[in-house]
């Protein structure tokens, strides 16, 4: 008997890591505008957004990581405790996450390659008879898919998408303005070789931080006050002014 006090406390340590492992909270996005690789270490205005919020809301306790998205969206979608973005608000999601609040919002459109054939879209019913790249699990594939477009072409990243434009794969790419810039930038090239075809309002691009369905609602209700704190200082803008 006289090992039981030793064995009790063991057990109790064992429950207090258990519990704080399965408090963190993972932070999953894709490498985008909002969250980037830089120096070795994670940056970007949604980094920062995440980070801020989940630090005024006494949520300290959690890992930031970066993904494809289709693996960030799984484990949103399977896991507690995840907070994923950049997450496209749509009614398809609605009851899918537990959303904490929006941070950007911008209108995708249709490129393509200037010095290709020319082509002439008057509505979105026109464009299906062209091949699209996508990103799979991405707000924009679903939305096509949706409409009858069966000539898309899943890619694992924007990166990847956009190669497949360069390299003659589809021809067309749907996203926002920000984005095409960013991935011509990162491809070496001058955004004024792509070409817009066509803009996509009926879909905007509404870009949330979101909670997994299996977070407490609690934390879910701190990281809510705590953004709309961060909002209505100002400090959401000034952070997505934030250059790459």
């Amino acid at each position: 008997m006289r090992h039981f006090p030793m064995l009790c406390s063991w057990v109790f340590l064992a429950l207090i890591s258990f519990q704080s492992q399965a408090d963190t909270i993972e932070v999953v996005t894709e490498d985008s505008l909002y969250a980037y690789l830089r120096d070795d270490k994670l940056a970007g205005p949604g980094i920062h957004i995440a980070a801020e919020i989940l630090k005024q809301a006494d949520l300290g306790d959690f890992h930031m990581a970066l993904y494809p998205w289709a693996r960030a969206y799984e484990m949103a979608l399977r896991e507690p405790n995840v907070l994923i973005f950049p997450l496209d608000r749509t009614p398809a999601r609605e009851k899918l996450f537990k959303w904490v609040g929006e941070i950007h919002r911008s209108t995708s459109r249709l490129y393509k390659l200037r010095e290709t054939a020319p082509i002439s879209i008057a509505s979105l019913e026109e464009a299906k008879q062209y091949s699209i790249g996508v990103i799979r699990n991405d707000a924009k594939q679903v939305y096509l898919q949706d409409r009858g477009f069966s000539r898309l072409v899943v890619s694992a990243n924007n990166h990847d998408n956009f190669q497949k434009l360069l390299n003659r794969q589809v021809q067309l790419v749907p996203m926002p303005e920000n984005t095409a810039r960013l991935m011509s930038q990162d491809a070496q090239m001058d955004f004024n070789l792509l070409e817009q075809v066509y803009s996509l309002d009926e879909q905007p691009h509404r870009v949330y931080l979101a909670f997994s369905l299996g977070t407490p609602d609690e934390t879910v209700a701190k990281a809510q006050r705590a953004f709309e704190q961060l909002k209505a200082s100002g400090e959401v803008e000034r952070i997505m002014k934030q250059k790459r």
